[in-house]
Order: structure tokens, then sequence, then C-alpha cells
């Protein structure tokens, strides 16, 4: 009777030793005891295919929807920057079983770590296990822990000839992270060599343990609760993922998922929800975001103008028209410029073409850069009217090595500095350093050089009936003085510049998406009043997203090293919520859709991924599950009853939506925006607070 009681002592204490230092969950033990052991991931890539995990897909999906980025899997890749970054994690052979391999060594010094991420947001009390075997001892690798996004979490690992535990969050400047160590200790271990990191993490208490004999306790309350991540900024082949949780805590978890989805159900349920309303064939001569929409034959009803392109290199620095396609959105073809080409459908910059009523006599005009000319051409044809060589390119412009004697017109802008009463003069630049006023004929009324950042946001500033012009940094007045810049203040370039007055009090401010710089707020003297440091800021959008807080709300998205992360600013340019929906970029479009105060924005038209998401985060209406392109979206009101539609494409098809419950009557929520002739992949989205009575 002894012998078979110590022979039941030593099987629970060999189990034990299984589950502390090597994160295995035996059958038998999960199955005893008052809280049970429940896995709630287990991984070890054998259901994954060999080869590159990640395709690339480098700045497509800055505002594309690209399959390619999609979860694999349990896990989905949260961090690119470069090429390298994103083809270093592939599903490898070793001993006859699959690894995950990340295959690459990261720049040091920097806050962008190569990381694989599997989990539920919500998973808070819980132990993860992990069996990696770093190739280099140069840098960190480890297991990533209550993961709220890729520059918030804990961390524990070898860094070095040092097991460390810390905890990371947003830099406080620009490229400078901030790290806490919470614990560290001496750890000897040989590049090449299995070790197995086991974390528990109950309440704010964190205990960790490398299978060599390191333990590292600390107790810190930064993040309650998030997901698992792998992370090495060194080769480094990962064996297995183990999580596992108490059978108290599994059920609470449990029931907070199905509150989570219980709740989204009910928002869902409560909008009106997509239906078709338009299907067109753009097989042949379609592109991937750079279409524009206007009024072109003056029936009163929108159409499409689609530009096809071709590049020049470097890159996506030296783009311009091939194409230009008028169609109605019956399909019916009203024109086309240039030769289509099925080949030219993808687009990660800007080109100059806008369809606007430029003389305002009441028809649209196209204008358009082609061929080192600028060009204002009848709507309903596509004939010339005039045109003009664009501006010389000056000498100094080392963006393009001077290689064309001629701008190519990286984009137009229209907007009044002369005080005209309407939007007749235009911005012309080149990428990043130079841009030109022009007037209704052509005629080049100043020209100015500053950081310019993609696109640029005019508003009278002054009330004397003429525009002042934001780009990049700047505020330039409308005789092209520069009223103030903080070129020398503020690095990167701006990725979407807007001038709203967020609370009707007339006190100006500037919102500015300084991609690597964060996001920033500025009063009209050029004095920065807010500055969030949280990775590369871009395409943000102001509406009412809240109706319970005072003012006009805005919403951004994260895109290189960081993609996908977004936040949310009241009107005081403060972050009230934050999250990670995904691991690509968007234009996060306000959509009117409701025609109530309050406006959602449009992640992507993914049926998975994408949606509607309202002012909290929450996916509030889906796009149903019938094979529509979901590459690339806009939005805008096509049917006439105030709500917007959402139009969804791709190279071959372009698809129109409407609301279920439409069309609506009555007094309706009508926003004033943006003109769609001032339309750019870049643009600062402004919906101000507008009804139809």
């Amino acid at each position: 009777m002894k012998f078979f009681q110590s022979l039941k002592l030593n099987v629970l204490f060999f189990m034990l030793i299984l589950f502390v230092f090597y994160g295995v969950v035996p059958t038998a033990f999960c199955k005893s005891g008052k809280d049970d052991v429940k896995v709630i991931l287990l991984d070890e890539f054998d259901k994954l295919k060999s080869g590159h995990f990640f395709s690339v897909v480098g700045a497509h999906t800055e505002y594309h929807y690209l399959k390619e980025s999609q979860p694999q899997g349990n896990w989905e890749i949260s961090t690119f920057r470069s090429v390298d970054s994103q083809r270093g994690w592939r599903v490898i052979e070793e001993n006859g079983s699959n690894v995950m391999q990340q295959a690459v060594t990261s720049k040091k010094g920097t806050h962008i770590h190569p990381m694989l991420v599997a989990g539920d947001s919500l998973w808070g009390n819980y132990t993860a296990t992990v069996e990696f075997k770093p190739q280099s001892n140069e840098s960190q690798s480890g297991l990533v822990f209550r993961y709220h996004n890729d520059r918030c979490y804990y961390f524990f690992g070898v860094i070095g000839d040092e097991a460390v535990l810390k905890m990371v969050k947003h830099a406080t400047a620009f490229h400078k992270p901030y790290e806490k160590i919470l614990a560290k200790a001496d750890c000897k271990w040989t590049p090449g060599q299995y070790l197995t990191a086991k974390v528990t993490v109950t309440g704010s208490h964190i205990t960790a343990f490398l299978s060599n004999g390191v333990k590292l306790e600390a107790d810190d309350t930064t993040y309650p609760h998030g997901k698992i991540a792998l992370l090495s900024d060194v080769p480094t082949i990962f064996k297995s993922v183990t999580v596992t949780t108490g059978a108290k805590e599994y059920k609470k978890l449990k029931k907070s998922i199905a509150k989570r989805e219980d709740k989204l159900a009910r928002l869902q349920a409560a909008n009106p929800k997509p239906v078709l309303w338009k299907k067109i064939d753009t097989d042949g001569f379609g592109m991937g975001r750079n279409l524009r929409f206007g009024d072109l034959d003056g029936d009163g009803q929108i159409d499409v103008l689609i530009g096809q392109v071709k590049h020049h290199g470097p890159k996506d620095r030296n783009t311009e028209l091939s194409c230009l396609t008028a169609i109605t959105l019956d399909g019916k073809k009203l024109w086309q410029i240039g030769e289509p080409d099925p080949w030219k459908t993808d687009l990660t910059s800007d080109v100059g073409f806008q369809v606007h009523d430029l003389d305002g006599d009441g028809s649209n005009e196209v204008i358009y850069c082609m061929g080192m000319e600028l060009i204002v051409a009848d709507g309903a044809t596509g004939k010339t009217k005039f045109k003009t060589k664009t501006p010389v390119m000056p000498k100094d412009e080392k963006r393009v090595h001077a290689r064309f004697p001629h701008i190519l017109g990286d984009a137009l802008y229209f907007c009044d500095f002369r005080g005209t009463g309407h939007d007749s003069d235009i911005v012309i630049k080149t990428r990043y350093t130079n841009l030109w006023a022009l007037n209704d004929k052509l005629e080049t009324l100043w020209h100015a050089k500053c950081n310019t950042g993609h696109y640029p946001y005019a508003y009278d500033v002054d009330g004397d009936g003429k525009d002042e012009l934001s780009i990049g940094y700047s505020l330039i007045d409308d005789d092209g003085k520069f009223i103030w810049s903080l070129d020398d203040k503020v690095k990167d370039h701006a990725d979407g510049v807007a001038i709203v007055d967020y609370k009707k009090d007339s006190k100006l401010m500037l919102m500015c998406a300084a991609s690597d710089e964060g996001m920033f707020f500025a009063d009209m003297d050029g004095d920065i009043v807010k500055h969030h440091y949280i990775g590369h800021v871009q395409n943000p959008a102001v509406a009412n997203f809240r109706s319970d807080l005072p003012g006009l709300e805005t919403v951004s998205i994260n895109f290189w090293g960081n993609q996908g992360i977004m936040h949310f600013y009241n009107s005081d340019g403060e972050i009230y919520h934050d999250f990670e929906p995904c691991a690509h970029g968007s234009m996060c479009l306000p959509v009117n859709w409701t025609g109530k105060d309050e406006e959602f924005f449009v992640l992507s038209a993914n049926v998975e991924q994408g949606g509607l998401f309202d002012g909290f985060g929450r996916r509030v209406v889906k796009f149903p599950s019938d094979g529509h392109p979901d590459l690339a979206y806009a939005v805008m009101d096509i049917t006439g009853d105030c709500r917007d539609e959402i139009v969804v494409w791709d190279p071959h098809e372009l698809w129109v939506y409407t609301q279920s419950d439409g069309p609506r009557k009555g007094k309706l929520y009508k926003p004033i925006r943006n003109p769609q002739y001032n339309s750019s992949n870049y643009q600062a989205t402004v919906s101000l607070e507008g009804w139809s009575q």
C-alpha cells in the first residue's frame, strides 16, 4: 500500500515538474483538482503550410485590403517595416515536424520588433509557455504576454546573457520607446539551444520561469489583460506554444466573450444592413484606390472616373496617369483617354486628377496631370478645353533626382486664395518639397518650398474671405507667405492634416497625423498643445463619432511598423480609446449610415475583418458574404436620402451598397464634408454637423 501511495505522489510530482518547467499539460492533470487547467491555445504549427508565412504587401495595405494580410491559423503578423521584416516569418521542418522560424535580424534601437500574435484581448489570468531556440544572443527573443498592441505589452525572454521581464509602452519621444525592466537575472544559455519560457499572470502578479532554472517575479498593473505573441529580433525558431488557465478563470473568460459577442450582435441587429444597389464590370480598365466621383455628364447623377497609372521609379515616387476612363453607375462608358492596361491596376501613392466645376458654370471639368501637362477637360466628353506644362522641376528636388524637366503632379487640391467665393485656385505639388498655387487659367500665383507631406487642407483662418493653406507642418497665407512652420521642430512628414473647429467655439485646431511623429494638435499660432508618440499615424478622420462626448472626435490608424493600431481622440485632442482590430491600414472614412447624428467609420469591406465601426471601436455593421470585392472603398450619398452609400471595388468590379431600410424621409443627419473634388489617398476627412431640414 505504501508503495502505491509513494508511486502516486511521484507521478503527481513528475506531472507538476512537466507543467511548471515545460508547459506540458498531461490529460490526467487537466481532469483532476478543484480548479482544473483548461487549454485555451495549443499550437505546434503542424497545421500550417511550409514556406513564407506572410506575403510581402508593402504600402498597398495603407488603403487597400489584401487577403495576404489576413491571419493564418491562430496567428497574425503584427509588425512590418520592410520587405525583410515581412518575409522573416516562415514555417520550416525540423526533425520531421513543423516549426515557426523568424529568420531576420532587426535594426537595433527601434520599437519595431517582429511579432506573431495570437489569442483574445479579453485573456486575463493565464499561463503561457513557449519553446524557442534563438540563433544569436545579440538581441532579444521570447514571449510577449498581455499584449495590448505591438507597442504596449509585457515581455519575458533572453536579451544577451540575461533573462529579462519588462513592460513596454508607447514612446515618449520620436523613436524612443518606453521600457520598464520589472526584473532580470544572469542567464547562462547557448545560441542554438532550446529554451522553455513559462509565464503566469494572476492579477498584477507575474511569475516567469526559464527551463535553465531562472525565475523572475514582479508586480505591475499596466496591462490587466491581453493576447500573447512571439517576439524575436534575431533569427529564432519557435517549436510549440501553450496557453492555459484555471477552470474558474476559463468560465469567467467564456462569459466575458459571450457578453461581448451578444452586445455586438444586438448593435448589428439595430442598424440597417448593407444591400447591393449597383454592380459594374470594370475589367480591363479597372484600378485600385484611384477613382474619383462626380457628375460628369450633367444628368445630376454621380459618375465614376478611373485612373490607371504608370510608375517611373524609384518605388512609387514618380507616378503619373496613363489612362482615364469615365463611366456611369449603370456601367455606360462615357469616354476614355490613353490606353487601358489590365496589368496597371495597383497604386501606392497619389496622382493628380479630380472632378470639379473649375470655372463655376455649373458643369464639371476633369482636371488632370498627364505627360507633364496640366489639362482641363470637359467632363462629359473628356475633350481638352485648355492646358499648360506643369511647373518646371526645381533643381533642388532631391526626391526624384531631377529626372524630369517638369513635375509629374503628385496631387491636386482646390481652394480659394483670391477670395472669389469659389474654389477655383489649384495647388499642385511634388511628392514632398515644392508646391505651386495656380488660378483657374492655370497661371502661377506663387511658389513655396517646405516639408509638404502628402495632402493639404485649406481654411479661411483669419476670416478675410481668402483661404490659408495647411500643408505638411506649415500654415501658408493666401499670398504664399508663411504664417508659421514647424519644419524645424517636427520630423518625418505629415500623412494627413486638417484645420477643425472641434467645439464650434471658433478656437481652431490643426490636427496632424505625422507619420512616425505620431499625432499632434496645434493652435493657430503654431504651438503644439497635444503630442502623442504612438507610432506611424496616418489616415485621420474627424466626425461626431460619440454623441455623449462634447464636440467632434478624431480617429486615426497606424501603419509602417505598427500597422492596424487605432486611436480615438476627444475634442481636446486627448486619447480616450485605442484598439488593434487588424494588421493593415485603412482610409477610416466616416459614414452617415443611420441618418442619426452619430457617425460610424469604415475599416474595410472585408467580411471577416472589416465593417462599420462606432466611436467605441465596436463593429456595428458587417458586410454580407456575397462575393463582393473588398480591395478598396469610398463613401458618399448617391441615392439622395442624405445617408451614405458605400462603393467597394477591385480592378474587375465595382459594387454599391445602400441601407436595407432605405430610402428614408424626414429630418436626417446630413454632414458637411471635404468636397469630392479634393479626394486623395492621404486626405484627412472632416465631417461637420448638418441636417436635411
